[in-house]
């Protein structure tokens, strides 16, 4: 049975012929502390000898995705270790996640090296959170890695976990749904959107306060959920353990990355790339319009990592290809680049104006704000956007438009196809009546037809004592959204939309300034966009020739 799943997995990602190999299970990796992991080993039959060995690091079971990987490199002649990190899957200690693995990756780097059947030579691969393990050792390494295969992830979890400073609610629920209950009901298993499922999450999010959430969730208090709330105020200083993003570039292995428009770690990986590539690091990333693990992702995910390793640790050649390689969605072709940003890219400023529009012109003189009126009680709902599990993608959104909580400006017609690629940014002059609140701006595509699909959006928190904010109240709201690849089509219309909320994708605003893990009671916010003269909210547009 496993030859033949074997054999369809190859036959699905695109593989020919491979090379026998024997798996050894469950061998002890002892920590620095006395801890021990266990690991499985992939190698070729026959005597040990030295050879140079992929690690990966997973929480997620040394079957599933770490067998899937581990047996699929095998099978292409690479040496495996498919190791299960602290707490999880036979593995000793407590799982806390991202804030063991540098050290617990690190000792198991130092480990491998000792062993008779590694000759000193090591690269690391995985996705998501497996990426993150990759980070969480390569900056430290000495001697370093071979290489790195570090898709849908980032070196940093705290932007991703607190995007523009709200809790991003609704993806972590989903995964500490997976973490909690994976070694009963099995790690893939618990990632499946059941209808069961789907209405526990329901209540857990919706649920006050959100410190409890977890046991609505998983039916057990879950410590990273904990962890999660309680810090949401200050995040940076708890998640310190987990934040590499401070690596030195040119002391960095090669690095290949791969992840979608869609992706929740979109953002940061970009960061991550561009600072790699600045600072004179070797690497490389393809962007195609995918969700995190979309399905349609596998196989390019599987021949970058076969060609990175092939490269790094078997001496084969470079495919010569482009550094940067993304998908322009709607126009259906893919494209190569230099580098991250794309040089070719013209920022373009598409002002709000009064009436509602949307368009190059600078407002003029001193119209009234818009207004609208948020409610904890009823907060404006999620469409779309970067989601773990659907709806995902891109959604219609003019129920969430024909709202009294939302504002929106739409552009006229396009007279001819508009591509949009590169980094999106936003300035949104705004006040509330207590300085609290949160800013949700969006980009759609609006059709013929009247159909309104989300492009790219982003998320700021306010918080009174962090904004720079005038004596009249007004706040500048500085935005970095979501970078895309994007056409729109002749004859669609561009248009912005920005509410105090997109629930439960980020946690509500209790409009109340209590703590998001013990807060209970709400309070309405009253907000005001400004769009005159001396207070231009518009959007920064990547139009790419």
């Amino acid at each position: 049975m496993a030859a033949l799943t074997e054999r369809l997995v190859d036959r699905r990602l695109g593989f020919g012929a491979d090379e026998p190999y024997v798996r050894e299970r469950d061998l002890r990796v002892p920590l620095s502390d006395g801890v021990v992991l266990l690991a499985d080993l992939y190698r070729a039959p026959g005597p040990l000898r030295p050879r140079p060995t992929v690690l990966m690091r997973t929480p997620y079971g040394r079957d599933g995705l770490g067998s899937i990987i581990g047996s699929l490199l095998a099978r292409r002649g690479f040496q495996v270790l498919v190791q299960s990190t602290r707490g999880t899957f036979g593995s000793g200690g407590q799982f806390r996640p991202f804030l063991h693995e540098s050290s617990d990756g690190l000792d198991t780097l130092a480990w491998v090296r000792g062993q008779t059947w590694c000759d000193g030579r090591v690269s690391m691969v995985g996705p998501s959170y497996v990426g993150h393990t990759q980070w969480a050792i390569a900056p430290y390494a000495d001697p370093g890695l071979c290489s790195m295969n570090a898709d849908i992830t980032a070196s940093e979890f705290t932007s991703t976990f607190y995007p523009g400073g709200a809790p991003g609610l609704l993806n972590l629920a989903t995964w500490v749904n997976q973490i909690g209950r994976q070694e009963r009901i099995g790690a893939v298993t618990g990632f499946l959107a059941t209808p069961v499922f789907s209405r526990r999450k329901r209540r857990a999010v919706t649920s006050q306060p959100l410190q409890a959430a977890d046991v609505a969730l998983t039916g057990a208090p879950v410590v990273f959920w904990r962890d999660f709330v309680e810090h949401a105020e200050q995040p940076r200083e708890f998640w310190a353990p987990a934040e590499h993003d401070g690596f030195d570039a040119a002391a960095m292995p090669p690095v290949c990355m791969v992840t979608g428009w869609w992706d929740l770690f979109l953002d940061r990986q970009l960061v991550d790339f561009t600072a790699l590539q600045r600072g004179g690091a070797t690497a490389r990333i393809t962007i195609g319009p995918w969700t995190h693990g979309d399905r349609g992702s596998l196989s390019t995910i599987a021949h970058e990592m076969v060609h990175w390793l092939g490269v790094h640790l078997h001496d084969g050649e470079h495919d010569e290809r482009a550094p940067v390689r993304v998908y322009v969605q709607h126009a259906d072709r893919w494209t190569d680049l230099p580098c991250w940003p794309p040089p070719e890219a013209r920022p373009t400023e598409w002002y709000l104006d009064a009436d509602g529009g949307l368009g190059p012109d600078r407002p003029a003189g001193t119209p009234p704000p818009s207004r609208f009126v948020y409610d904890p009680a009823d907060p404006t709902p999620t469409v779309g956007g970067p989601m773990l599990q659907p709806p995902s993608k891109q959604l219609d959104n003019r129920g969430v438009e024909a709202r009294d909580d939302v504002r929106v400006w739409t552009g006229p017609p396009l007279e001819s196809d508009l591509d949009l690629l590169g980094p999106v940014s936003a300035v949104v002059y705004v006040r509330t009546g207590t300085g609290i609140g949160d800013v949700f701006v969006r980009l759609c595509d609006v059709g013929p037809d009247g159909t309104s699909m989300n492009i790219t959006d982003a998320m700021h928190r306010l918080v009174p004592d962090r904004e720079a904010t005038a004596p009249d109240g007004t706040t500048v709201v500085r935005m970095t959204l979501s970078p895309t690849g994007y056409r729109v089509r002749a004859g669609h219309r561009l248009r912005v939309q920005v509410a105090g909320a997109a629930f439960p994708r980020f946690a509500r605003n209790p409009g109340t300034g209590e703590r998001t893990a013990t807060a209970v009671d709400g309070e309405r916010i009253s907000y005001e966009l400004l769009h005159d003269s001396e207070h231009p909210s518009h959007v920064v547009l990547p139009h790419h020739p």
